[in-house]
């Protein structure tokens, strides 16, 4: 019989194990979708906020490692629980951003157990940005052919990479994440004394807000 209508998603980058789990699991009366690795991750969050995020630890791309340290960071109202048959048994692993773990290849009543009797969460939920500031960034160079550059920071997946642009300074503009694809708009400016923090607005069609305004690289 089906015991709730809470949504998870499953995140693993071994095909069958995300299909047994989903199938298993949608049985039971989960709401269930499933991505392959972390970056993937990322793009199902956009679509739709999740209850319950379960991320295998060893993944390719972005790691399940990255991915629960930005998720607990920008969505600390999801229940965060990592798995992986790298660790034994119940206690979350050192460095690991989760709220319970398990132990790929244990039984599946155990991992039933943890969703059904989840630990509290304790992350307090940050307000969000209104979603009209674009990210303000200072220009920090030119690339060999004298181009000029800057490095955005994403705030999605919180890894940088090189944009170059033209045009004056005090235009808004938007690109893809090159990691991730979610879309940033940025303006360019010249002294750092412009430079408070910001939220970055997100493109239309984005399904939700952003949590914060700090950004990091990996």
């Amino acid at each position: 019989m089906p015991c709730t209508k809470e949504r998870l998603l499953i995140v693993d980058d071994e095909p069958a194990i995300r299909t047994s789990m989903s199938l298993l699991l949608a049985e039971i009366g989960y709401r269930v979708r499933s991505a392959h690795d972390g970056f993937s991750a990322l793009r199902e969050l956009r679509k739709e906020i999740p209850d319950i995020l379960l991320s295998d630890l060893n993944m390719p791309g972005m790691s399940g490692f990255e991915l629960l340290l930005v998720v607990q960071r920008r969505f600390p109202e999801i229940l965060v629980i990592a798995m992986s048959g790298a660790f034994s048994g119940s206690e979350i692993p050192s460095g690991v951003s989760a709220d319970a773990f398990y132990q790929k290849g244990s039984s599946m009543s155990a991992l039933i157990q943890i969703l059904r009797a989840p630990p509290k969460i304790r992350r307090s939920v940050q307000p969000t940005s209104g979603g009209t500031s674009p990210l303000w960034i200072q220009r920090n160079g030119s690339e060999p052919l004298g181009k000029a550059q800057v490095a955005i920071a994403c705030p999605e997946c919180l890894r940088a990479f090189p944009q170059v642009f033209k045009g004056s300074d005090s235009d808004v503009r938007e690109v893809d994440c090159i990691h991730c694809g979610n879309s940033i708009q940025f303006e360019v400016v010249e002294s750092s004394n412009r430079m408070p923090q910001q939220a970055f607005r997100r493109g239309a069609g984005t399904a939700f807000a952003a949590h914060g305004t700090s950004t990091a690289s990996n």
